[in-house]
């Protein structure tokens, strides 16, 4: 199929002289999630109720077998005018394909891995009316050098990409832990809600959530009001106990989950609603190289693993494996977001891992020899990285991070390895590749 339109000629041109490194870059790092209108809505995950929801699935536009631009898909966008009040993002996956995304002719991010789903921050882009979003699939050899070995199912090209407005006060990103309190029958939750302010003025909101413990109990619920600078972006933190709750810690052999509900107020009116299923764990590591569950060594039987063509094929599989002793997965980059909450549901452990693999270089660090050794791919490590922490960093199932699988170390996995660090977690992080250095916990 080819359809050549001016726009797209003129796309493709601009994608030929744009540089690896934009001056706009749109990319964020943060978790998967919607904002729903209603509360009935966010409990079932029915998207189609959501005044500003938009399903992604562009056409094809142009197709070629070489070069560096395989591909064009557009879709025209509808901007109404309420949304200068709101934050607009897109969330991609499933393309099939590294990829570029241009709005209006003008791209917007550097290439896009297509084993990483991935989120942009694309309201400086629109127009209020008519846009075109254009998906630019890329041939690269410096992408595709950072993904030897690795391939990934053919689902259903854009299966869960979508455009969502957002507030422009609201729910920017958040952490939430259940930790028990060892020797002790309670446990305390412990969440943090980054709220981002883009208004030029100072915003009151109100923040609540709701606590439900696996039985259905409801065991905390709060709502508190704040104010909100101007262009700010600030962490709330909520630290309650949870009584008599020993019996829900979660593991592979008890998969308990808590069902919370944060939503967001203004004007004495619910605006939003954030679904999330947590499990009460603590993970941790020691010098023995075991990560520990309560401060326990957990014994892992593991096995590599990636998700299936779809949901229902996955979760049978999983189950599967489960029943022949497998407590373990490692799959060898980021999973679709249902992946980790089937596992958090069926009890099985995960080493997640950034989409980052070049066995045929991997020993070799001299100048073009393995790329973790090139300061020029720095920045791309590092959102490799990045996007898969900030993507698994809620669910209960993920008991430690891998910085990659055979790539070799060097200067970008040392920086990336610091990155990780900077945020506090107490899961390990893991790099094969090390090699006895100091960039890996175990």
């Amino acid at each position: 199929m080819k359809k050549v339109t001016l726009y797209t000629f003129a796309l493709l041109a601009t994608l030929l002289v744009a540089p690896l490194e934009l001056m706009a870059q749109a990319r964020i790092a943060r978790s998967e999630f919607i904002c729903y209108d209603k509360r009935e809505d966010a409990q079932s995950d029915i998207r189609t109720k959501i005044d500003n929801y938009i399903a992604v699935s562009p056409e094809l536009q142009f197709e070629e077998p070489t070069g560096t631009v395989r591909a064009v898909y557009e879709q025209q966008i509808e901007v109404p005018a309420a949304w200068n009040d709101f934050s607009a993002y897109l969330h991609m996956e499933n393309v099939g394909a590294d990829y570029a995304i241009f709005i209006n002719g003008k791209q917007i991010c550097s290439s896009i891995d297509k084993f990483s789903p991935a989120d942009l921050y694309i309201s400086p882009y629109l127009d209020q009316g008519a846009n075109t979003l254009a998906v630019v699939v890329v041939a690269e050899p410096y992408m595709e050098r950072l993904a030897e070995g690795l391939t990934i199912a053919q689902r259903t090209k854009f299966e869960n990409c979508y455009i969502f407005a957002q507030r422009r006060v609201g729910v920017y990103d958040f952490n939430v832990r259940l930790l028990p309190v060892l020797d002790k029958d309670y446990g305390r939750l412990q969440l943090d809600i980054t709220v981002e302010n883009s208004f030029t003025t100072d915003e009151e909101l109100e923040l609540g959530y709701d606590l439900y413990d696996p039985d259905g109990k409801l065991v905390d619920y709060t709502v508190n009001k704040f104010t909100f600078e101007a262009n700010s972006r600030d962490t709330v933190t909520f630290k309650p106990y949870s009584y008599n709750s020993n019996h829900f810690r979660w593991s592979a052999t008890n998969p308990k989950l808590y069902s919370l509900m944060i939503y967001v107020k203004r004007g004495g009116a619910v605006r939003e609603y954030i679904p999330i299923k947590v499990g009460m764990a603590e993970y941790g590591f020691n010098d023995n190289g075991e990560i520990l569950l309560s401060g326990k060594p957990l014994k892992l039987n593991k096995q590599t693993y990636n998700s299936a063509k779809s949901k229902t094929t996955t979760e049978q599989e999983i189950k599967a494996l489960k029943a022949k002793g497998i407590n373990c997965l490692c799959p060898e980059y980021p999973q679709p977001k249902w992946f980790y909450s089937l596992c958090d549901a069926i009890g099985i452990y995960v080493i997640d891992c950034a989409a980052l693999a070049s066995p045929s270089s991997a020993d070799n660090r001299d100048i073009n020899g393995t790329p973790s050794n090139d300061p020029l791919l720095v920045d791309e490590y590092l959102m490799r990285v990045e996007a898969m922490y900030r993507r698994a960093q809620n669910h209960v199932s993920i008991i430690a991070f891998s910085l990659g699988g055979n790539i070799g170390n060097g200067y970008n996995m040392y920086k990336a390895y610091e990155l990780l660090k900077s945020y506090g977690d107490s899961r390990p992080i893991i790099f094969d590749g090390a090699q006895g250095e100091w960039n890996s916990d175990i």
